[in-house]
């Protein structure tokens, strides 16, 4: 395992890293998934175990994966351990009546540390996160009041943003205009490379990137076909809709040649792209067993230049028009 500075902070970071959201389990809001489907308590443990051992030290987690049952899974797993660092997330919840509430009130954002804490079993979050807040939440200055209050009790050592997924410009315009936090979390991954501007922006302002889906819900994996469905109780059921599965394997053809070339995985590949900008300081493809613990922390190559810029090329030429029909498709 390589690791990476997280930006200007003295976090040391393992380049890949473990999205806990997948081992959160099942969640509903109200007829909205927001969850993976059923998973096993013992398994995600032995995950979690796993990874360590392939020099995996950066957890990302939130409140929300699980609706707090990643946190308690880290916390039974690695709790106060030195050497291990901990990202969590604020800022979503369940209203009365079990909707999805995005709530960035100074007061709600005290009182969801203390409980993230308690769940984690730790004293401290190394790097906790405003979860997709809007400029309008950030302009308000309540949560990055929170954030900072934070920081000055000790509760949390540094903080950010975990950016929207279609259009992350508005907010991470402002945080960077303004030198507003420590690190950002991003999408980006081989079809959704929207994020590279900011990236190479924040990078250069000292900041620490995150870079997520780096395996698009598993579709860039290799290990769904046109004819895949997923249950009711997983987000992919709304998400990766058989029309969104075709499109995006069919775009998907021109790329998997190279796998070839450097006798790599799709997984490999997928990871390789996004490890190949020095901007990013770890990459969180989510893990939910042992096997994907070992599969998802090897294979790390350099790609050749020629090679980054088809992938690229790619994006400009098909890829986005297909991250904009995904998020059609979410509307």
């Amino acid at each position: 395992m390589n690791y990476r500075k997280f930006g200007d902070t003295d976090l040391e970071v393992s380049e890949v890293g473990f999205g806990t959201w997948g081992i959160g389990g099942p969640a509903m809001a109200q007829d909205v998934p927001i969850g993976w489907g059923e998973v096993d308590d013992d398994t995600s443990i032995k995950a979690l175990r796993k990874a360590y051992e392939c020099g995996v030290n950066f957890y990302d987690t939130a409140d929300f994966y699980g609706l707090g049952h990643s946190e308690e899974l880290l916390g039974k797993v690695f709790g106060n351990k030195k050497d291990v660092i901990i990202a969590s997330k604020v800022g979503h919840r369940l209203d009365e009546n079990d909707a999805i509430y995005v709530d960035y009130s100074k007061e709600y954002i005290l009182r969801s540390c203390e409980k993230s804490l308690k769940r984690l079993n730790r004293e401290t979050i190394d790097f906790y996160q405003l979860h997709t807040a809007k400029r309008d939440d950030l302009e308000k200055g309540e949560c990055i009041e929170a954030m900072e209050m934070l920081k000055e009790q000790g509760k949390i050592r540094y903080w950010g943003v975990s950016l929207n997924t279609y259009n992350p410009g508005p907010e991470a315009e402002y945080l960077l205009t303004n030198d507003i936090g420590n690190g950002l979390q991003v999408v980006l991954n081989i079809l959704n490379q929207r994020s590279l501007k900011i990236i190479e922006q924040a990078a250069a302002k000292g900041m620490g990137i995150i870079a997520r889906m780096p395996l698009q819900f598993g579709l860039l994996t290799g290990k769904f076909d046109k004819n895949t469905r997923f249950d009711e109780n997983d987000h992919r059921h709304f998400r990766l809709k058989p029309a969104i599965l075709e499109s995006s394997l069919d775009a998907l053809e021109e790329v998997w040649p190279l796998t070839k070339k450097y006798n790599i995985t799709k997984t490999e590949l997928s990871l390789s792209f996004i490890l190949s900008f020095d901007g990013v300081s770890t990459v969180i493809p989510g893990i939910k067993t042992p096997r994907q613990a070992e599969q998802n922390t090897r294979g790390i190559v350099k790609l050749s230049e020629e090679d980054r810029d088809l992938i690229l090329s790619l994006f400009k030429k098909k890829f986005d028009r297909l991250v904009d029909q995904m998020q059609h498709s979410e509307s």
